[in-house]
């Protein structure tokens, strides 16, 4: 039974080792800091007593303690500062993947173009749902690839909001 759950632990070290290549060096110094203004009691791991000390300290004293145990479960275990680092990689990386962000786009593109007409997409980003500012849609679009028709290449701009804009690192 021990080996077991050696080799399990090995398993949860491993997928979280990759987890430092995810953020800039400057990135993982101040999720060190964050940790350790979290980590009350110096220890190395979070504890419900940490967050309720943190909490009390932002002003919040009567935190549920079902709250607390939620947060502590999202580290499936003690959250130590891999742990912490891997979970804030899940969320801030749990960014709409690429296909998501394609499906949206293909909703405007009914006939499966793989375009959308800029001027009726600005018009529906400045009227719909979350409605964008003018200056918020020339933000939007200075990133995209836009022919001389007025059509986006939404399939570019996926790639580009997904993972970078080549033009931006040279």
């Amino acid at each position: 039974i021990k080996k077991a759950s050696n080799k399990r632990q090995r398993g949860a070290q491993k997928s979280c080792s990759n987890v430092f290549s995810m953020f800039e060096q400057s990135q993982i110094q101040e999720f060190k800091e964050a940790f350790g203004c979290i980590d009350q009691d110096r220890d190395g791991v979070i504890k419900k007593q940490d967050l309720r000390e943190t909490y009390g300290q932002l002003g919040k004293l009567n935190v549920k303690d079902e709250e607390l145990d939620e947060m502590l479960n999202e580290g499936k275990g003690p959250i130590n500062f891999t742990v912490f680092l891997t979970l804030f990689g899940e969320k801030l990386n749990g960014t709409d993947p690429e296909d998501t962000i394609l499906a949206a786009f293909k909703l405007f593109d009914p006939n499966g173009t793989g375009f959308v007409n800029k001027e009726e997409f600005k018009r529906l980003l400045m009227n719909q749902a979350d409605k964008f500012t003018a200056e918020e849609v020339d933000q939007a679009f200075a990133l995209a690839p836009i022919d001389p028709a007025g059509n986006i290449d939404y399939k570019s701009l996926c790639y580009i909001i997904t993972h970078g804009d080549e033009k931006e690192e040279s």
